[in-house]
């Protein structure tokens, strides 16, 4: 472990770029929460890189934990996360093309999962643990369904998947719901992160820019992978899986993750009551709470903190969106 640390980057470094840095591109951590103005910069990170956001505080063998952002995501909205976490957890964070720092281009040629790939490659020592939000759930678990046991990571929080178990649940009123209502995602993405300190005029306009910004082929990637699900491995995931959902996410439906969670070989489900598609940002010490009992769990000779809690059971799924229609989007 000694030898190990040497070569750990310090806080903020860069680690499993494929390239320099373009001229001006910032290498530090985004100052703003979730989702904010710094969506509108444009720094032109084409790769995924990841940096190492907290030192484990206590212990020998950290967990190291993998955060990913979601898309037109920031990694200031795992702050909360980072503040409660236990001691010995060491905490990398992922940042993707298709966050605030990356290059819309991306989407007319990358595939998602193997930048994913290329993150969980990165973190010197290998990753333990991933924490997973929205667009980039999916492929990751795709990623982790063909990655062999030796190559980890041994366990996994979902928050807020898109995810259907079969082709014949998709409908056109699906594909109008989340076309012409992309930008309402984006504006509670921005609400979470500026709070009142942004008028609901600008906010609305400012969702409008991102939308903008991430295009028709951005808008395509989101989609094709949530019609790629229902063909996820779901055998393959003999890995622990928490699946977080929120009751009043409009974006992600609470019935998409309860429906991954049960058909998953060790899936959980925790609903948080009151709470939208940031689970982590709205309600952190739930959230906290509920990764730290997985932790625990999948790694009780590293964590002394957190007791594992029995395992919710995974009530039946119904119909995502049964009256899609009454989700008409908001002007703006």
């Amino acid at each position: 472990m000694a030898a190990e640390s040497r070569d750990r980057p310090p806080s903020g470094a860069l680690m499993g770029q494929a390239g320099p840095r373009r001229p001006g591109e910032p290498a530090g951590r985004p100052s703003s929460g979730g989702m904010t103005t710094g969506l509108l910069g444009f720094h032109g990170q084409r790769t995924a890189t990841v940096r190492l956001r907290r030192a484990a505080r206590g212990g020998s063998v950290p967990v190291r934990v993998l955060l990913l952002h979601g898309l037109a995501g920031a990694t200031s909205v795992w702050r909360s996360y980072e503040e409660l976490a236990l001691d010995g957890v060491e905490i990398w964070e992922g940042v993707l093309p298709w966050g605030a720092e990356g290059d819309p281009e991306w989407s007319v040629h990358d595939d998602p999962a193997e930048h994913v790939e290329r993150a969980l490659d990165a973190v010197p020592g290998g990753v333990d643990a991933v924490i997973v939000h929205s667009f980039t759930a999916g492929p990751a678990l795709e990623v982790l369904a063909r990655r062999t046991a030796c190559r980890g990571p041994r366990a996994a929080v979902v928050v807020a998947p898109f995810h259907r178990r079969s082709p014949g649940n998709f409908t056109w009123d699906d594909a109008l719901y989340y076309l012409s209502g992309f930008h309402r995602i984006l504006e509670e993405g921005l609400r979470i992160g500026t709070g009142d300190r942004v008028k609901p005029a600008l906010r609305a306009a400012m969702a409008m820019r991102v939308r903008d910004r991430i295009g028709p082929y951005g808008w395509q990637q989101f989609f094709g992978a949530y019609l790629r699900s229902p063909h996820l491995d779901v055998a393959a995931l003999r890995l622990p899986v928490l699946v977080v959902a929120g009751t009043e996410d409009f974006a992600a439906p609470p019935d998409d993750a309860r429906t991954l969670a049960g058909a998953l070989p060790d899936g959980r489900f925790e609903l948080f009551e009151e709470c939208g598609h940031f689970a982590m940002a709205e309600q952190p010490q739930r959230f906290a709470d509920a990764v730290h009992a997985l932790l625990s769990e999948a790694f009780p000779d590293r964590l002394a903190e957190g007791t594992a809690v029995p395992r919710p059971p995974v009530p039946p799924a119904v119909h995502p969106f049964p009256q899609l229609h009454t989700y008409a989007p908001e002007s703006t």
